[in-house]
């Protein structure tokens, strides 16, 4: 049984930011950017040890998607990712059971923007891929994300969804999903 600690970002040592910024950067390369980093802050981390090496990490943020007219207090997936080395020995499961039980207890809905490498990851936990049009509310407006479309996905809590309507995230820099 993998041990996963949470902890909130304000709780995160220098030493351990800078090991899941390390691990986010060798699991994701170059497409891992300050701004995804800047996206996985601000909530709850839910972190895999080996001994004192840190070998996974994931977060939930709190984001707002709008949907049909009303704003959903959404737990944003962030950061999900395990040392390349150590992938496959069930640590992203253990991660996501953790993060997937605070979704439960604290929103309306869980989402994420996946990788195509790991839609099959999530779409074997019950997460759902979202088939509607993706927008993000800019500064200017609604505008469409069609590049985000089919790589968005929900984890359906209370809230009655229908997947292939629209589904709108709030503003933020860089990738807005």
């Amino acid at each position: 049984m993998t041990e996963v600690q949470t902890t909130h970002t304000a709780d995160l040592d220098a030493a351990t930011r800078t090991a899941a910024r390390r691990l986010l950067d060798e699991a994701f390369g170059p497409t891992m950017t300050d701004d995804d980093w800047e996206h996985s802050l601000g909530g709850l981390h839910a972190l895999v040890w080996e001994g004192a090496e840190l070998v996974g990490h994931a977060a939930v943020v709190q984001r707002r998607l709008l949907y049909h007219g009303r704003a959903l207090r959404a737990g944003y997936l962030e950061g999900v990712g395990v040392r390349p080395d150590r992938q496959g020995r069930g640590y992203a499961a253990a991660m996501m059971s953790t993060l997937e039980r605070i979704l439960r207890g604290a929103y309306d809905l869980g989402a994420l923007g996946a990788t195509e490498e790991a839609t099959g990851f999530y779409a074997a936990r019950g997460w759902q891929r979202w088939e509607g049009p993706t927008s993000a509310l800019t500064p200017a407006g609604i505008a469409r994300t069609e590049e985000d479309d089919g790589a968005v996905f929900v984890f359906v809590l209370d809230v009655p969804l229908d997947v292939t309507e629209e589904l709108t995230c709030d503003w933020r820099d860089g990738d807005v999903w």
